[in-house]
C-alpha cells in the first residue's frame, strides 16, 4: 500500500523540529503532512533572525534532514561556526523544506485536533479511530484531515510571558501596549534603534534573552555615546553568583560568554539593576512615561520603554478535545517534567529522553520541541532533534529504535540558582545542589545583537 493511500502523520509547525520530524518519518517510508500557520519555514526564527545562536551548525542540522538535502548537491555549512536565525533560516531550514516539496502546506492553521467521532469524553473504541485535524486557510476555507498520528511541534513563540509577577498581565500591562515589546529588540534596524536611543529602558527578565537585551542597549548607548540612553534590569530574584550562568565554566562558549557580557552591563554601570521586584502595576505618569509597581509598594519611575522577556508558554487551546498527561506546573508531558523542572534542577543534563516521555493517554499524539518543555525555559535543537527521531521510529513500529535514546547535552557549568523564587534558606539549596548530579534543563536560544558578542557564538535554539 503507498504511502498516499494511507492517512498521513500530521506535523503543526514547519520549524526547525517539525521539519525534522517529517524527515524522520519520510526517512521511515511513513507519510508526513507538515502543516504551517505562516507563510514560510521558520515563521518564528524569522522573528530572531538577527540572534545569533549559541549552538554551532554541527549542532542544529538534523541528520535526517541532511540525508534529505544531501542528492540535492545541498553543502553543510561549517560545523565549528554559530549561524543566526537568518542564517538557519536561509542555509538550512528554507532548502529542507523545498526537499520535502507538497509535504509542507503554508498558511494552513491547525484549530483543533480530535479522535473521528469521539470527543475527549467518550472511551467506546476511541483507540481504534484516527485523529482528525481540523484546519483554517489563509483564504478561510476550512479542512478536515485524517491523520494516523499527530505530532505537535508548534513551539511556544507565540505566546510571551506577561509583566504580571502572578502569571498574567500586570494591571494596566495591555493599556500600555504600545509602549511594551516582548521580543529582543533588533537594534540593526534604524527604526528600532530610533526606539530606544536616548530613552530610558526597563528590561524584565532574568534569562539569556534579557541577557541579550541588556548587552544590545549598553551597546547601542556606547556606540552613540548616548548618556541619556539608560537601561533598568527588572528582576523577581536577587542576583547571586548563579544568576549570569556557567560563564567560563558553561560548555556552550558563547551562551557563557553572553552572561559575562550581561554582568559586565552591571558591574560597569551600564544597567541599573533592580532585585526582588515582582510587577504588579503599570501605570503612567503625568508626561505619560511608565511607572512600574511593584507588589510590595515600590514604584520604579521615568521609563520611556519596557521590554518583557518572562518566558513563553504554549498554546494548548487547539488540543483540548485530545487526552494529554501533562504536569499541572509546567504545562508539559509528565514523564518528561521532573527531568526539566526549574524549581528543582541546576546542575548536570536533560536526561535522555524520546517517545516514552513524550506519549499521552491517547496513543500517537506528541508533543515535541519547545511545546513539550511547556513552560521550563530551557531547550536545545539537538534534544528536540533527538526526540523526533524516537517518536518517528515509534509510530513506524519499531520500538527498540524508538527506545534506543542517546543524547549527550552541555553542562551549564552553574551550581546553584534553582528554584524561582528566592527563599530563606537559599544559599543552603546552593551549597549543597552539586553533591548529587541531577538532571538539568539546558537553555537553547539566545541572542548576540552586537557583532562583537554574535563573533563569540551566541544562540536561540
Amino acid at each position: 500500500m503507498s504511502t498516499a493511500s494511507v492517512p498521513p502523520v500530521v506535523v503543526i509547525g514547519a520549524g526547525p523540529i517539525g521539519l525534522a520530524a517529517a524527515a524522520h518519518l519520510s526517512d521511515r517510508g511513513l507519510n508526513a503532512l507538515v502543516l504551517e500557520a505562516g507563510r514560510t519555514a521558520g515563521t518564528s526564527v524569522h522573528d530572531w533572525a538577527h540572534v545569533r545562536l549559541f549552538s554551532t551548525w554541527g549542532e542544529v542540522v538534523d541528520p535526517a534532514a541532511e540525508k534529505l538535502l544531501a542528492p540535492t548537491g545541498w553543502s553543510k555549512p561549517d560545523a565549528s561556526t554559530y549561524p543566526s536565525g537568518g542564517d538557519w533560516i536561509e542555509h538550512y531550514l528554507r532548502p529542507l523544506a523545498a526537499v520535502l516539496g507538497d509535504r509542507v502546506r503554508y498558511g494552513a492553521r491547525v484549530t483543533g485536533v480530535t479522535k473521528a467521532g469521539r470527543d475527549r469524553v467518550v472511551d467506546a473504541d476511541r483507540d481504534t479511530q484516527p485523529f482528525v485535524v481540523h484546519v483554517q486557510h489563509t483564504d478561510g476555507r476550512e479542512e478536515r484531515i485524517l491523520a494516523a498520528g499527530v505530532i505537535d511541534a508548534s513551539g511556544t513563540w507565540a505566546l510571551p510571558s506577561p509583566a504580571g509577577g502572578s502569571g498574567l498581565p500586570a494591571f494596566g500591562e495591555r493599556a500600555a501596549a504600545d509602549r511594551i515589546s516582548y521580543r529582543i529588540p533588533d537594534l540593526t534596524d534604524p527604526a528600532v534603534r530610533d526606539r530606544y536611543a536616548g530613552k530610558r529602558t526597563a528590561v524584565i527578565g532574568s534569562g539569556a534573552s534579557a541577557f541579550t537585551a541588556l548587552v544590545a542597549l549598553a551597546e547601542l548607548a556606547r556606540s552613540q555615546d548616548d548618556t541619556a540612553t539608560k537601561t533598568v534590569w527588572v528582576l523577581r530574584r536577587g542576583i547571586s553568583e548563579s544568576t549570569f550562568g556557567g560563564g567560563d565554566a558553561d560548555q556552550l562558549p558563547a551562551r557563557g560568554a553572553l552572561g559575562l557580557a550581561a554582568k559586565a552591563t552591571v558591574d560597569d554601570g551600564q544597567a541599573e539593576a533592580v532585585t526582588g521586584f515582582r510587577t504588579e502595576a503599570v501605570e503612567r505618569d503625568t508626561a505619560g512615561r511608565l511607572v512600574l509597581v511593584a507588589e510590595d509598594g515600590r514604584r520604579l519611575r521615568g521609563v520611556d520603554e519596557l521590554i518583557v522577556l518572562t518566558g513563553l508558554r504554549p498554546d494548548l487551546s487547539f488540543l483540548s478535545e485530545v487526552r494529554l498527561r501533562l504536569d499541572e506546573r509546567l504545562q508539559a508531558p509528565v514523564e518528561l517534567a521532573p527531568l526539566i523542572d526549574p524549581n528543582q534542577h541546576s546542575c548536570g543534563t536533560v536526561y535522555p529522553h524520546g517517545h516514552r516521555e513524550l506519549s499521552h493517554p491517547d496513543s500517537g499524539v506528541y508533543l515535541v520541541g519547545m511545546k513539550s518543555y511547556g513552560r521550563a525555559p530551557t531547550f536545545l535543537a539537538m534534544t528536540g532533534y533527538e526526540q523526533v527521531r524516537s517518536v518517528a521510529a515509534a509510530l513506524a513500529g519499531d520500538t527498540e529504535a524508538a527506545d534506543r535514546v542517546e543524547l549527550v547535552l552541555p553542562e551549564t557549568g552553574v551550581c546553584g540558582g534553582s528554584g524561582l523564587f528566592d527563599t530563606a534558606d537559599a544559599s543552603e539549596a546552593e551549597a549543597g545542589c552539586c553533591t548529587t548530579p541531577a538532571p538539568q534543563p539546558v537553555q537553547l536560544i539566545t541572542v548576540s545583537p552586537s557583532p562583537a558578542t554574535a563573533s563569540g557564538g551566541c544562540c536561540n535554539a
